[in-house]
């Protein structure tokens, strides 16, 4: 008999800048064999913020039991219990461009993410990410996203109301049957033939910012279209080719790199539509840009410009901001 996973019980703490407490549950058998709560956090946590931060944490009553009252570092060590705190947030350079909401229901939100905002909390990004945005300034302290797109990338991002919903949502990405729809802003190339498809194999290492192409099987397909040309720069539609996207096969998100973006940006790859998308700015450039309100600065001009849903639901983003 398969047992499914037990929900984890709900915790006493209201978000904090729109971020969850975290919860800690005491195992069954630690290394160790602590006798109190406050040797096991220290242990726990110690190596991260250091042993004198945890026991000022317990001091101040940061550390809170089920019911909602302060942990105490002497108190006997009892397994299986869980206790809830918030970590300390370190100051984040705020990204000076508001999240648009495109559409909104009991079930979905559909938000216009700008560049520079991460879509949900990790790394040194953690209150400013579009989904903590969301939730403060909605009131919707359960709002998840489907899906997410990178921190440079400009546009559309699916968001779910009611938790229970989220996992079906989650399953029409899974299973292609929401295509997306890219846009970019780079240098126009006279000799370069469009409408083509660019069929290459991407690589997106953990921890590194941008996805690399490599020899291989193709695990990326985008078709790439000029929609419109002023002076020295074009505007270029690109969007999975959708002979292939519902067929099954290779044919699947790259460890979570945006395929459209190396589509443009990949040096020619297997399809001869390199070059287009200049390469992300390093991390000190990037912060310059957006202190400096430079919304449309050279290397950050791709969006995700439209969601459709199967059924035929289109969502687009009609702001005209690239």
């Amino acid at each position: 008999m398969v047992r499914g996973r037990r929900k984890a019980p709900a915790g006493p703490l209201p978000q904090r800048d729109g971020i969850d407490a975290v919860r800690v549950r005491l195992p069954e058998d630690p290394d160790g064999a602590p006798d109190t709560v406050g040797e096991y956090l220290v242990a726990r946590f110690g190596g991260a913020i250091g042993g004198d931060r945890v026991a000022a944490m317990l001091e101040e009553g940061r550390f809170v039991g089920a019911d909602g009252g302060a942990a105490r570092g002497g108190e006997p060590y009892t397994a299986g219990r869980s206790l809830w705190f918030h970590r300390d947030f370190a100051a984040e350079e705020p990204v000076p461009f508001p999240v648009a909401v495109v559409y909104r229901d009991a079930h979905l939100v559909i938000a216009d993410k700008p560049h520079f905002l991460a879509t949900t909390p990790r790394g040194r990004h953690i209150t400013e990410t579009a989904v903590a945005r969301l939730r403060r300034e909605l009131g919707l302290p359960a709002l998840q996203p489907a899906h997410r797109l990178d921190r440079l990338t400009a546009g559309l991002v699916l968001f779910v109301v009611r938790p229970e919903e989220r996992g079906a949502y989650q399953t029409l990405f899974r299973d292609r049957l929401v295509s997306k729809e890219y846009e970019a802003v780079a240098p126009y190339d006279p000799e370069l033939v469009l409408p083509t498809t660019v069929r290459s194999r991407i690589v997106k290492e953990r921890g590194v910012l941008a996805a690399r192409e490599e020899p291989g099987e193709a695990n990326s397909e985008s078709r790439v279209e000029l929609v419109e040309r002023r002076g020295g720069l074009g505007r270029y539609r690109l969007q999975p080719d959708r002979a292939d996207a519902s067929a099954p096969g290779p044919y699947e998100r790259a460890g979570g790199a945006d395929p459209p973006r190396s589509a443009v940006s990949g040096g020619g790859g297997g399809g001869g539509g390199g070059g287009l998308l200049p390469a992300p700015p390093a991390a000190g450039a990037a912060a310059e840009v957006h202190r400096s309100g430079q919304r449309g600065a050279a290397p950050l001009r791709e969006r995700a410009a439209a969601l459709r849903l199967a059924g035929g639901v289109t969502y687009e983003v009609l702001s005209g901001r690239a």
